[in-house]
């Protein structure tokens, strides 16, 4: 067999990871909307959802883990032409993910309680549960996305996945927009008008998605729906085996920008809210190598199944330099034009906008710090699940987010007085080590 050359490779990965990169960003904006929208109705609202959609998204980290692991799964299995074992694995993942939403929602219904536990402001954490009890409906249906998603992308169907997430950007301005502020004869419902938008479009976008899984023409061989109400017990404990560990690896990345968040709320309000704007941004470019590490588990995956291992080293190497090139990119740009990216947050006649958008500028300049860091860690974690290597990655993520990067974070931050910005370097010292450990596991263990 003729070797593919990296241009090939290349082009490949991007046919493949572009519509995840979209799809990403575009699942990353419905939270940026919500912010830009909260940041125009007030700073303890702003604040209320930075909290919350924390709490929320680390949550959803941990149970998307039986998600993810139905991309790497289906992948192998139709490198090996095992159809059945495809339909078997998806419709697992599906149990799974219905069965972690409903165990979790009392954690909304309580969050009040939780975030002044942790020493939150009394106005900010009522308002974060007011958000969380409705929008905590939604981690159903959203980990059900998640399932469709990594479905499709292992059968390299993403163009529909790009194009129903960002429909759902719009949808979520046109519901909450009015829900937010009261337009159009409706009730100003704040931020419970927030969480009402996002439920509704999660519910919508899993439906369109489940829809096309199940009827279109070229699908249909796999009968994704064929006895979807018989438990397969062989194939949900596979899943459950290589997902918790993927689940636990995010939640302990996940949960380190939490325990930053909660940190930068005993500073003070202003920290925490330019905190979580410079954090978004961060966030939507790491949405790009993250569409990087999910087409680069495919592919590795995919060749795994075949045996072809130079081709799979080969799709590696072309990831992590795809993913480079894009870290240049981004830091650039934050280094370049900080104060207008925080800016777009925020409303100039608020008292607070200056004091905000001056502390976003010096914690979006330590972002870039962390973008090549970030991104090494994301493909080499999306690498390893394509050899569905999930637990050891987990250990290691633990030891570098909560071993190094939350006591560094810590100690700059309060016993060395460096505040929010210790916060960040801590996150910075925490990705790097994982980086480190996590491309080192890949390469010391990829076949051929």
């Amino acid at each position: 067999m003729m070797r593919q050359s990296y241009p090939s490779h290349a082009r490949a990965t991007l046919v493949l990871g572009l519509p995840l990169i979209g799809s990403h960003l575009a699942q990353m904006s419905l939270h940026v909307v919500d912010s830009l929208m909260l940041g125009r109705y007030g700073v303890p609202h702003l604040a209320a959802v930075v909290l919350g959609t924390s709490m929320f998204f680390v949550t959803f980290i941990l149970g998307s883990g039986f998600a993810q692991a139905v991309m790497p799964m289906v992948a192998s299995a139709l490198g090996r032409g095992d159809e059945a074992q495809v339909r078997r694995d998806a419709r697992m993942g599906l149990w799974l993910s219905v069965g972690f939403g409903l165990i979790t929602y009392p954690l909304f219904w309580f969050s009040g309680s939780v975030l002044l536990a942790a020493g939150q402001n009394a106005e900010v954490a009522g308002l974060a549960q007011d958000f969380l009890r409705i929008a905590g409906l939604g981690m159903i249906p959203a980990l059900l996305v998640m399932v469709f998603k990594s479905y499709l992308a292992a059968l390299e169907r993403t163009q529909v996945v790009l194009w129903t997430t960002v429909s759902a950007v719009g949808l979520n301005v046109a519901i909450g927009w009015p829900l937010i502020f009261g337009h159009w004869g409706l009730p100003e419902l704040g931020v419970r008008g927030a969480a009402i938008a996002s439920v509704t479009v999660q519910t919508v976008n899993m439906t369109v998605l489940a829809i096309y899984a199940g009827r279109v023409k070229e699908l249909r061989r796999f009968h994704l729906y064929q006895r979807l109400w018989k438990p397969d017990w062989q194939a949900l404990a596979q899943v459950a085996r290589l997902g918790f560990p993927i689940g636990v690896t995010g939640l302990a990345e996940g949960s380190l920008f939490q325990v930053t968040a909660l940190m930068m709320g005993w500073i003070g309000t202003n920290e925490l809210a330019a905190h979580g704007i410079a954090l978004e941004v961060a966030a939507l470019s790491f949405m790009i190598h993250v569409g990087l590490a999910n087409a680069a588990t495919v592919r590795v995956a995919r060749f795994a199944g075949m045996g072809d291992y130079a081709a799979m080293r080969d799709a590696a190497k072309t990831a992590i330099g795809l993913s480079v090139i894009v870290a240049i990119c981004i830091v650039t740009l934050f280094l370049s034009i900080p104060e207008h990216i925080i800016g777009l947050f925020l409303s100039d006649g608020k008292p607070n906008t200056a004091a905000i958008i001056a502390y976003g500028t010096t914690l979006l300049a330590l972002a870039a710090l962390f973008q090549f860091a970030d991104a090494m860690q994301a493909i080499a974690l999306g690498l390893l699940r394509g050899l569905k290597d999930t637990r050891v990655p987990m250990v290691l993520a633990a030891i570098s987010y909560w071993l190094v990067g939350v006591p560094v974070g810590y100690s700059l931050a309060f016993v060395f007085g460096l505040g929010g910005v210790g916060l960040w370097l801590g996150l910075v010292s925490g990705l790097a080590v994982a980086a480190s450990l996590l491309m080192f596991r890949f390469w010391s263990r990829a076949p051929g």
